[in-house]
């Protein structure tokens, strides 16, 4: 038989993206799961009113204080942050103890839900992709929090993106990176690419600290969040960001939460691979408790 005909549970096809189960054990086939119900049938106004509201009187807010009072400002991105999780219908729980000054943030991918919760618990600018740099209104916040653009693709320009990086570190920024390169759909973590690890190999070597950083979204509705609640909240492949941000603002009441890991030395480790293999090592361990707590 194929293998895209039949995968049993418990095999290794069970566990490839895009595969679910319906009650009964029947497989479906690849795609987006069937829909579970929504309880939150005003998550749209809610979510749409936040936003407005959060960027009508923070981003003023943020701009105004920048230029006199530049500590003060950069408390805003962190309540904007923590509004809009809010408005979504997002709880986020911390767990550990975040480092601060100089501190690269390495973090699982699952959806652009990570943004906004992560944001809401770290003070720290992302790094993130060039098209999210076009996306109209999207492109006015993120330049505002100070995002790093990186064109991965483009490995001409590899050492331009990792010396924007390594200059926030040394000025004692912090920096949250997602070196998956694009997100998962919550099943398993992607290999961690390596390339924008390169500025931590030289004079920021004892300097900057590393910390793994694992996060996941293990409820909604107060019931463990199944494989199929996975798939709607993850963002990948070419969906749209509005509608599935549409369809998040539906789903109800999700928890998400943040295990920060015990912060490393690049100096402590034999070269950049190394560094985000034990990163890479430690983040996937932290999903697997955050997920199997609530299963």
């Amino acid at each position: 038989m194929h293998r895209d005909e039949l995968a049993l549970p418990g095999t290794a096809l069970d566990s490839e993206p895009g595969w679910w189960w319906r009650p009964g054990g029947r497989p479906q086939a690849r795609g987006r799961p069937p829909r579970e119900p929504s309880f939150r049938p005003f998550g749209l106004v809610q979510g749409a009113v936040g936003l407005l509201a959060a960027t009508g009187t923070l981003v003023p807010l943020y701009v105004g204080l920048r230029p006199f009072a530049p500590r003060l400002s950069g408390r805003v991105p962190r309540l904007y942050h923590d509004l809009l999780t809010r408005s979504f219908g997002v709880r986020v729980r911390l767990r550990g103890e975040a480092a601060s000054g100089s501190v690269l943030y390495v973090a699982n991918h699952l959806s652009w839900l990570d943004i906004p919760v992560l944001g809401s618990r770290l003070d720290a600018a992302f790094v993130a992709k060039k098209e999210v740099g076009e996306m109209p209104v999207v492109r006015t916040l993120a330049n505002l929090a100070k995002t790093i653009y990186v064109e991965r693709e483009r490995r001409s320009r590899s050492a331009e993106q990792v010396d924007a990086i390594s200059s926030r570190l040394a000025e004692g920024d912090n920096v949250i990176l997602f070196p998956e390169g694009t997100s998962n759909d919550g099943v398993r973590i992607l290999p961690f690419k390596t390339t924008l690890f390169a500025g931590l190999e030289g004079p920021l070597a004892e300097q900057v600290r590393v910390q793994p950083v694992s996060i996941a979204y293990t409820a909604v509705n107060a019931m463990p969040a199944t494989r199929n609640r996975q798939l709607e909240i993850a963002w990948i492949g070419d969906m749209e960001l509005a509608p599935h941000a549409l369809d998040v603002a539906r789903l109800g009441r999700v928890e998400a939460h943040i295990l920060c890991h015990e912060p490393v030395r690049p100096a402590d480790f034999r070269d950049r691979k190394a560094l985000a293999r034990h990163c890479r090592a430690e983040v996937e361990a932290g999903y697997r408790r955050l997920t199997r707590a609530r299963a």
